[in-house]
């Protein structure tokens, strides 16, 4: 099923129906500040382990992200430092994804790794979808074999087209993006850039 929304003025109905199916353990398509990704309700395990299974993930060897409303949102799903929250604060939301130590309250699946990774997209769609939820969304961009037409992780048609029949909802928020977050490593309490992506980190 494919929903169109926009920027600002979406129907209030619509919204809900995305958050509805959220937390009946659904996953959607949706569109960030940098490319089109697959999420669901951070906090829901089996939802998640879907996820994993649809993008070859093994949570224990590959970091897992959650997009979160606003920065003091952050600090209840991860270890945030005076200088890193300075830092977030400075470059979010943005075209980023901060890898940080695992917070208590996200389930076991997220703690094989101890770490997660934190992304607060500047796109008002996933904004509002984050607010209305009150939980993180579990966040990957779209699997995708290099041989395909770059056009199936960009045009909603096309992405509703390959991904319907696995997904509850593909979110047409206009064409997508090819260029991915840059990720900032700052477990350490040192920021450190392991993929230049979109974003061009702004220092404290």
């Amino acid at each position: 099923m494919l929903l169109r929304l926009y920027e600002n003025n979406n129907n209030p109905q619509d919204l809900q129906q995305i958050v509805d199916i959220l937390n009946d353990g659904g996953l959607i398509i949706y569109p960030t500040d940098t490319m089109y990704a697959i999420g669901c309700h951070g906090l829901k395990e089996r939802a998640i382990e879907r996820i994993c299974k649809i993008k070859d993930i093994d949570p224990r060897k590959n970091n897992l992200s959650i997009i979160c409303y606003d920065l003091s949102s952050i600090s209840e799903y991860a270890k945030v430092d005076n200088n890193t929250f300075k830092l977030m604060k400075r470059n979010l939301p943005g075209p980023f994804t901060f890898i940080l130590s695992t917070g208590s309250k996200l389930p076991k699946i997220f703690k094989n790794r101890k770490e997660v990774g934190i992304r607060m997209p500047d796109n008002h769609i996933t904004s509002e979808i984050a607010r209305l939820l009150n939980a993180p969304i579990m966040t990957t961009t779209l699997p995708h074999d290099k041989k395909e037409e770059i056009e199936y992780l960009t045009t909603p048609e096309l992405i509703e087209e390959k991904f319907g029949n696995i997904v509850d909802l593909v979110v047409d928020g206009g064409i997508g993006g090819i260029e991915p977050s840059t990720i900032v490593n700052c477990v350490n309490g040192e920021a450190e850039i392991t993929r230049q992506g979109l974003g061009e980190l702004k220092d404290i």
